[in-house]
């Protein structure tokens, strides 16, 4: 928007334009890009409070609300407010009384200038307003009598200056006129002075006659050109004295000097000389200042009675008077005076540092703030004239900003650069403003500028993933690790949630498995774990600032599970059964170091809570056999000897290195003979006890479940049980009452190179009855190692049993066939458990009457 200038309603005087006119039109021209208007009112002075000046809502286009929501205010560069603004109507009113000659005193036209600032946008409007002059005051002289002593021989036309009226006011209500009365031997004679001032003279018309009249009255009355015309008035006492007929004659009728502002107290001006032709005291001439000079003059020089030297007597400021006229008298003893003037001309010096003023100032900014932006607005001024007020204004330029000029005297703190918070959140600004002059002087103000955060930085892990590790069996609840993220915004940007990305874990949720404290990024457990189901899983933590929007990060939390000795060894061979006893047989002539078994066990835990050593718990001999720590092989320590039992009994225990240790027990039954009908002969009462009381406790359960399970089966399964039962019978009364029990032995176990764990042994058909002195053993091919049935039986292949069985088909008359009675075994049930082949035989042993 262009600049607007305009007049208020007022009176104003038309003059021809001036270099002041010229240079107020370019200063509007100039602030053209900043100030949206200018406007220019015209008020008389002495209105009262609250009086209108003006309605700026119509003269600058702008609406009550726009001034109130940019906080319109009114700033004025000297802090007086002689006009205040009312934003809810939009107007601007008289706020103190004015008085133009205190204001401005003879300045003239007097204006008051000051600008109106509305905020965002920032705009500034320059205002001005005109005090116009009523008479309000009338001319007044500061004695209220003159005295002047005459000589009589005072020739017609000596003259004689007069105080001059004061009036403050200016234009036409200042003094226009003087007027003398009676006039019938003085008149009076009025002056103008280079700016404009009116001073009188009175002028002798008719000499004086002591003789005839000694004392002369007057009344000199001057006049102002106002309405209603106000007057002052003073008395004249003209005292005729005796002769003197020569008045003092000053050199020069004006003296011009030129002194610079800061000239010291004493400092000599100039001095001034009058003559006087007389001779004696009528030639003495005294110096003094006239009554005309002002008071302002006469208190900051002084002049010396005698010499006429006039000195500094005071502090003088070109700021506040650029100029001096000072009225000299040279007086002779005979009243006789002569008047000279003395123009004194101020030069400027550069006593003045510039003043900074800061008008508006937004702060903080948020770190997003775009470049040019504006931060604060600046007044600078300099009271000096010249280069010596010449300013420039500068910051620090490794600062992020910038001053440019808006008009003159006015600056705008903008930001040149991007900012960041997180780099620095706050500024010391240190404004300079500089003059020209020389030596120069400078003013600098600080201000502090915050910088307000953005949420422009995301959580940060210190680590991309990290690795736990927690103790199976934990307890749910437990703190398993803690996560930390730093965020380098502040506030509510800064403040940091933990969540859990639940994802799949094992075929579960990961909140099945683990939580995470949403402030304080702990990771509890939510279940026990089992190192034997889990030994890893992987989980992802987020972590969310509170911005809006919320920014995140992710870190990865790889969780292992440690093993803790839970589990018990497990003895794999040889296998405890209830139903029968399993015998190793180790021959008389068996030699130290014989290999009569392996225990094989196994530790599902893992490292050394999985490491298992063997120990030999009891013996029926102790110093016959021993037990490898570490494989478990039982092996003999001495040689056998025909004294040594044939039925011995070991108990090995496994444990494991856990802390605490856990251990398992096993049974080896070991048959020391050379044949079989020995050790049958040696465990034959315990066999029939034993088969006695597992055959009644196995027919007691059998029957319970028969009755149960088979009571609605139709009669032909019974007579399909009933043939079945039939033909097994047949079948084991002709292979003498016995089945093989085939033994267990875990793979990998074979003897390799002669030095394997397990040696290869011999196998053997065994034909047994209840009665041992019947039963018979044949040789066999050799396989792996032969175990023996304590309760009367032998272990053999099914090849060889098959055998067996036909043999004694062909032999009915065979010796060693039984003829009283039979042991009768169930068929043999092949079953896989654990990667292994079992070979289990449930044994039905029942006694066959031979009548049958």
């Amino acid at each position: 928007m262009d600049v607007l200038c305009c007049h208020g309603a007022g009176r104003t005087s038309s003059r021809t334009w001036t270099w002041q006119t010229w240079l107020v039109l370019f200063i509007c021209l100039y602030g053209a890009g900043v100030a949206r208007a200018q406007v220019r009112y015209s008020i008389p002075e002495e209105m009262a409070k609250g009086s209108l000046v003006g309605n700026i809502m119509q003269d600058l286009g702008l609406d009550v609300k726009r001034l109130k929501s940019g906080r319109a205010r009114i700033f004025t560069e000297d802090s007086s407010e002689y006009i205040g603004l009312n934003a809810d109507k939009g107007t601007l009113v008289v706020k103190e009384r004015i008085d133009r000659e205190e204001l401005c005193a003879q300045v003239s036209p007097c204006s008051l200038h000051f600008q109106i600032i509305v905020e965002n946008p920032m705009e500034l409007h320059r205002i001005d307003v005109e005090i116009l002059d009523i008479n309000d005051n009338a001319p007044a002289f500061e004695r209220k009598e003159i005295r002047f002593e005459i000589s009589e021989s005072a020739p017609p036309g000596a003259r004689f200056s007069l105080d001059s009226a004061k009036d403050p006011d200016v234009a036409i209500n200042t003094l226009q006129t003087y007027q003398l009365n009676p006039t019938d031997r003085f008149k009076l004679n009025t002056l103008s002075r280079p700016d404009g001032t009116k001073y009188v003279e009175m002028v002798l018309q008719i000499a004086l006659d002591r003789e005839k009249q000694e004392e002369h009255k007057l009344i000199l009355t001057a006049y102002d050109g106002g309405t209603p015309q106000k007057s002052g008035s003073v008395k004249i006492n003209v005292i005729v004295l005796d002769a003197n007929d020569n008045s003092p004659v000053f050199s020069k009728s004006v003296y011009r000097v030129t002194l610079p502002e800061n000239a010291s107290k004493g400092t000599i001006v100039l001095r001034v000389s009058a003559t006087d032709a007389d001779q004696g005291g009528n030639g003495e001439v005294t110096y003094s200042f006239s009554r005309s000079t002002g008071s302002s003059a006469s208190s900051l020089f002084n002049i010396d009675t005698f010499s006429g030297d006039i000195t500094v007597n005071g502090m003088l400021d070109y700021e506040k008077v650029k100029h001096y006229e000072i009225d000299v008298e040279a007086t002779d003893k005979g009243g006789l005076t002569d008047t000279s003037k003395v123009l004194i001309e101020m030069a400027d010096v550069n006593d003045n540092a510039p003043v900074i003023s800061i008008i508006s100032f937004s702060n903080p900014i948020p770190e997003d703030s775009a470049p040019e932006t504006v931060i604060a607005m600046l007044n600078i001024k300099d009271l000096d004239s010249g280069k010596n007020g010449q300013v420039k204004c500068s910051i620090s330029p490794d600062l992020p900003f910038g001053i440019k000029s808006s008009s003159t005297n006015f600056y705008s703190l903008v930001s040149d650069q991007a900012l960041d918070r997180e780099t620095v959140s706050e500024y010391n600004i240190t404004i300079t403003a500089a003059d020209e002059g020389s030596p120069s002087f400078s003013t600098n103000k600080t201000v502090t500028l915050k910088i307000s955060d953005v949420n422009d930085n995301a959580p940060l892990f210190p680590r991309q993933s990290y690795t736990v590790y927690v103790v199976e069996n934990n307890s749910p609840g437990m703190s398993i690790f803690s996560v930390k993220a730093s965020d380098k915004d502040s506030g509510n940007n800064a403040h940091i949630s933990y969540l859990l990305d639940d994802y799949q874990v094992n075929g579960l949720p990961a909140s099945a498995c683990v939580s995470v404290n949403a402030e304080s990024g702990a990771i509890l457990a939510v279940r026990s774990f089992d190192y034997e189901q889990m030994k890893e899983f992987h989980i992802r933590v987020k972590a969310q600032d509170g911005g809006s929007p919320p920014l995140s990060s992710n870190v990865t939390v790889k969780i292992m599970i440690q093993d803790q000795n839970d589990n018990a060894p497990q003895v794999l061979y040889p296998v405890q059964t209830s139903s029968s006893l399993v015998a190793e047989m180790v021959p008389r002539s068996a030699d130290v170091g014989y290999l009569v078994t392996k225990v094989v066990a196994v530790d599902v835990d893992s490292g050394q809570n999985a490491w298992l050593s063997y120990k030999l718990q009891k013996a029926t001999d102790r110093a016959l056999f021993e037990v490898g720590l570490q494989n478990g092989e039982i092996r003999t320590i001495r040689q056998v000897n025909d004294k040594d039992a044939v039925k011995q009994r070991l108990t090995v225990v496994v444990e494991d290195n856990g802390q605490p240790s856990r251990s398992a027990t096993v049974n080896v039954n070991v048959a020391v003979a050379d044949s079989f009908p020995e050790v049958l002969s040696e465990f034959t009462d315990f066999t029939h006890d034993k088969k006695y009381n597992d055959n009644l406790t196995f027919y007691l359960v059998l029957a319970l479940a028969v009755v149960s399970f088979f009571f609605i089966v139709s009669i032909i399964a019974i007579l399909s049980v009933k043939c079945y039962r039939w033909r097994r019978e047949r079948m084991f009364y002709k292979s003498n009452g016995n089945l093989p029990v085939i033994p267990y032995y875990p793979p990998l176990y074979a003897d390799v190179g002669g030095t394997g764990t397990l040696k290869h042994v011999f196998n053997y058909e065994v034909c047994g009855t209840t009665d041992p002195g019947k039963s018979d053993m044949k040789y066999a091919t050799p396989y792996s190692q032969s175990i023996i049935s304590l309760d009367g039986t032998q272990t053999l292949p099914h090849a060889q049993r098959d055998k067996l069985i036909s043999d004694i088909s062909e032999n009915p008359t065979d010796p060693y066939t039984p003829t009283s009675s039979l042991v009768q075994f169930s068929p043999v049930y092949m079953w896989e458990t654990f990667g292994y082949d079992f070979l289990l035989l449930v044994q039905i042993p029942t006694l066959v009457n031979s009548e049958l």
